[in-house]
């Protein structure tokens, strides 16, 4: 009997979804000589060629697209039998593997994923931090199950993946206690000049903060930029300067954080998105945070 290579059936399907071997070497985080070398292996052992350049440009033949779908089918199987594997059988834990994005704030993160940890079977959630390209290619390649960010999947980023909208909150600007008090007075034209603590360049938060800034004609003194919002928070505790959190985690941030809400600004808007490799949200934990993300994380606050 002969047995088909489904790593190499794997590099082949990624190339034609990437649409070049350097593309898909990325996403695999593998070499272009081993991508390459393990297509015409693939090539090699159902004796027919896959690929044909057009200038330079690699092409599926006929026979490429054909394998193409199966190898779509094959893998779209293999992730509903991984779902079906941790969501089953014989009372293990449920295993879930999630990437959040590190422009995420940490207790939005916790809010959407806590109802994770209360399902009927035990869930086991494994949880990384990265940027959002990265995550996705994990995503990509069946080594995450969701991915948490601020933004649905970015046009320049050649992956197979779904945005879920969870829901979106306004922002409200914080500081210490005794900052917040002067500050409040003649918002927003006090934030000029005033030392701000700022999400870092590329964010979806950072763009707009600039915007409204603009529009407001202030600016205040940005003392620090920061890509971890925990992080962020801490200097804000610490009298470091003002800084922009979601209005949704306003009560949570006062009592942990000892900082006063200065002015809520409905104008600058947070959304978060549940990203998958399926349009359809199968998989339990999933199911379970887009459920009460929805119904009650956001509620109140603008959910679409």
């Amino acid at each position: 009997m002969e047995w088909l290579n489904y790593h190499h059936l794997l590099y082949f399907w990624t190339v034609v979804r990437e649409g070049s071997v350097v593309k898909a070497a990325e996403t695999l985080r593998l070499s272009q000589p081993t991508v390459s070398s393990q297509v015409r292996a693939l090539e090699a052992s159902l004796g027919e060629r896959l690929f044909t350049k057009v200038g330079r440009r690699l092409v599926p033949t006929d026979v490429g697209q054909v394998v193409f779908r199966y190898a779509d089918e094959i893998f779209s199987l293999g992730r509903e039998l991984m779902t079906t594997v941790r969501s089953g059988a014989g009372g293990k834990p449920v295993r879930f593997v999630v990437g959040v994005t590190d422009a995420l704030s940490k207790l939005i993160a916790y809010r959407l994923l806590s109802p994770a940890l209360h399902l009927p079977e035990p869930v086991r959630m494994i949880c990384r931090e990265d940027r959002v390209e990265r995550l996705l290619a994990g995503l990509a390649v069946h080594e995450v199950d969701l991915v948490l960010a601020d933004t649905p999947v970015p046009p320049t980023v050649r992956v197979q993946a779904y945005s879920h909208l969870l829901g979106e909150s306004d922002i409200t600007f914080f500081a210490s206690p005794a900052l917040a008090v002067k500050l409040r007075r003649r918002f927003p034209a006090s934030l000029h000049g005033v030392p701000a603590l700022w999400p870092g360049e590329g964010t979806v938060l950072r763009r707009q903060l600039d915007e409204w800034c603009q529009r407001q004609k202030i600016q205040p003194a940005v003392v620090g930029e920061f890509d971890d919002s925990a992080l962020m928070k801490a200097f804000g505790e610490q009298g470091a300067g003002v800084f922009a959190a979601p209005t949704v985690l306003s009560r949570e941030l006062q009592r942990q954080h000892r900082v006063k809400a200065i002015a809520r600004v409905e104008a600058i808007r947070e959304r978060y998105y549940a990203i998958s490799a399926e349009r359809r949200i199968t998989h339990p934990a999933v199911v379970a945070i887009a459920t009460q993300a929805r119904s009650a994380v956001f509620g109140g606050h603008g959910v679409s």
